[in-house]
C-alpha cells in the first residue's frame, strides 16, 4: 500500500501531510523521521484515535 504526501523543509524541520488528510500535518528533524510520523498519523487517523476526521477526495462530475 502507498499513499501520496506533500512535504517541504522549513529551516531545520521537515513538514508534511498525507494527501488524503490535508488538515493533519506532522513534522520531523529528518525526512526519514517525517515519513515515520506520517505513518503514525495515518494509523491514528484510520484507527479512530482522532475524532471527526476530515477526508480529501475527488468527485467525478457527469454533466448532461
Amino acid at each position: 500500500m502507498s499513499m501520496e504526501y506533500t512535504y517541504w523543509q522549513d529551516e531545520d524541520m521537515w513538514l508534511g501531510y498525507l494527501e488524503e488528510y490535508p488538515d493533519y500535518m506532522t513534522q520531523g528533524t529528518t525526512i526519514d523521521e517525517l515519513k515515520e510520523n506520517l505513518i503514525d498519523i495515518y494509523k491514528d487517523l484510520t484507527g479512530g484515535l482522532i475524532p471527526s476526521v476530515r477526508h480529501h477526495a475527488e468527485l467525478e462530475l457527469v454533466l448532461a
